[in-house]
């Protein structure tokens, strides 16, 4: 027989993504439907842990949709990862009686709701993250604001450095995953994209390839460097300068990729996935992920999801190397 749901509490963890505002609202608008009490739990498993945990009603997510960032706040917990912390949290559920945790984050936040799930609380995750590197899921709420952010931050590198004819070596986020760097490297028009998934070009090579840009007459080399990758940004464009003679500078472009108010791509996504996070632990179901794939919203074993390997793309990979000749 199905646990019944009385009580929804909805937390964000890990890194804020824009978007997530939007699936608090999602939620919180969807339970109400339903009958159900919501409470919001502030700045992720710190707050389930230590108890800041409020009701929330309709009128506490007006006006939010189109705000980046997270009105619940967000952080990483290091005591959470260990057996005690989990068990506090499990126990803070029960103390306000959360039948169901709905989880907004990346694999990370999903580690800890799958503990959570194992001590008896129905957990479902929305995968929050600008990385887009969740493997169960072919899109994660944040990711196309953050890549147009971006993008659109490279276009006013690239103005100001063909005016002066210089090489620019710009750094995106995605921690560990190429997915940024690569969409910037074929929407900029990047003459290298350098990923942490990929064997990339040495620094000689790609030294080489700039000045024989230089010979063929072209005034302006663009590098996109994920942060993940080997190649340290601001040494690179040192070595650049120094060895081929062209003025070169390094833009990281840093947290304002994760800022700004959300697409309507994400907000579209984002407002799916809460509300079927939602309908799934109506439904009785736990330690499950919200995905969207080929076109479609299913829902994965924490386990499973948490199991899968995630690749860059070859033909966009390819596609980025063709078109910068």
């Amino acid at each position: 027989m199905a646990k019944q749901i009385n009580t929804i509490g909805v937390l964000t963890s890990g890194g804020d993504a824009p978007g997530m505002n939007a699936t608090i609202r999602a939620v919180v608008r969807t339970a109400l439907s339903k009958g159900k009490k919501v409470v919001g739990i502030k700045r992720g498993y710190n707050g389930l842990i230590s108890g800041d945990i409020h009701e929330m009603g309709s009128k506490d997510v007006s006006d939010i949709i189109q705000r980046g960032g997270t009105i619940l706040h967000t952080a990483r917990c290091l005591e959470f990862i260990k057996p005690e912390g989990q068990k506090r949290g499990a126990e803070m559920c029960k103390v306000f009686g959360i039948d169901g945790l709905v989880v907004i984050g990346g694999d990370g936040s999903f580690k800890g709701a799958e503990k959570l799930a194992g001590l008896g609380i129905n957990t479902i995750g929305v995968p929050g993250t600008i990385d887009l590197d969740i493997a169960c899921t072919d899109y994660t709420i944040g990711f196309d604001t953050a890549v147009n952010t971006a993008m659109e931050a490279i276009d006013k590198v690239r103005d100001t450095s063909t005016s002066h004819e210089r090489c620019s070596v710009v750094e995106v986020m995605g921690r560990d995953a190429g997915y940024i760097a690569l969409w910037c490297g074929i929407t900029n028009g990047a003459e290298a994209v350098l990923l942490p998934e990929k064997k990339n070009m040495s620094q000689e090579e790609l030294i080489r390839m700039i000045i024989e840009n230089r010979n063929k007459g072209k005034r302006h080399n663009l590098i996109i460097n994920a942060e993940g990758s080997s190649e340290d940004s601001v040494k690179l464009a040192k070595k650049i300068e120094e060895v081929t003679g062209i003025s070169t500078r390094a833009t990281i472009l840093g947290h304002l990729q994760r800022g700004g108010s959300p697409s309507a791509v994400d907000r579209m996504h984002a407002s799916m996935m809460g509300s079927i996070a939602v309908d799934l632990l109506c439904e009785g179901k736990s330690n499950r992920v919200v995905a969207y794939k080929e076109g479609q919203y299913l829902d994965y074993d924490i386990n499973e999801a948490l199991a899968m390997q995630k690749s860059i793309s070859e033909k966009r990979y390819d596609l980025s190397k063709i078109l910068s000749i």
